[in-house]
């Protein structure tokens, strides 16, 4: 498991802080969930999908990198 240093307004520690007491939860699993709902993933839960697109899409795997690309570059624009 990697280690990460945040730096936080003073405020918003205080209240991730007392978020994770009151939830009886480490402020590392708010986190890590925080980051998963906005859609930030493993390679391996990246390539699984990129896979699973390309099954159903039947693309072959070029095809279906570039059209993966091309969503994520969309997504990030929103």
């Amino acid at each position: 498991m990697s280690r990460l240093t945040v730096t936080l307004d003073d405020d918003l520690h205080r209240a991730l802080k007392e978020t994770a007491a009151r939830q009886g939860r480490s402020i590392a699993s708010i986190i890590e969930e925080s980051l998963r709902l906005r859609g930030i993933q493993g390679q391996a839960s990246a390539r699984a999908l990129v896979a699973q697109a390309r099954k159903r899409a039947q693309l072959d795997p070029d095809a279906a990198m570039e059209l993966a690309v091309e969503e994520t570059r969309a997504a990030r624009k929103r």
